[in-house]
């Protein structure tokens, strides 16, 4: 019959809330991360505005590059949704609202939802995304919401 034994250490916890870097909040490391993702992501503050993307981001999403995005609202960016119809219609303002991106900034929860993209050149077709929002916080309150796309 084999024998174990076991002992118990003090295990080193970090105290909470401990930050990485010396002034580098949440947002700051989310949005450092999003710009050297290899996966398409994208990262926007309370105001909609692009904060970080990555360059897979930009080409799933059909938009230009990262460096052209930072700094403009997400829609006003070039990023133009589409309705599910057969019309191709672009979403009205009530309908952009319920956006994963958006949903996770106005309600602080977990958002996910399919997306219609319009191609940006006219030969291209339209790209269907799963977006998986989550909202990201800075001392306790939303400052953003950070997406995660994969295309259909």
């Amino acid at each position: 019959m084999a024998h174990v034994e076991l002992s118990l250490s003090d295990v080193f916890v970090p105290a909470a809330r401990t930050p990485t870097e010396h002034g580098f909040g949440n947002f700051e490391q989310w949005s450092a991360t999003v710009s050297r993702a290899l996966e398409p992501c994208l990262l926007i503050d309370v105001e909609t505005k692009v904060a970080a993307v990555s360059a897979s981001g930009c080409e799933l999403l059909c938009l230009g590059t990262p460096d052209e995005l930072i700094g403009l609202p997400l829609l006003d960016g070039g990023l133009r949704l589409l309705d599910f119809t057969a019309n191709r219609c672009e979403l009205t303002e009530q309908e952009v609202d319920k956006i994963p991106p958006l949903l996770a900034l106005s309600s602080g929860r977990l958002a996910r939802g399919l997306l219609r993209v319009q191609a940006a050149c006219a030969d291209a077709s339209d790209a269907t995304v799963d977006a998986i929002s989550t909202p990201v916080l800075a001392d306790g309150v939303v400052a953003g919401s950070l997406t995660f796309f994969s295309e259909v």
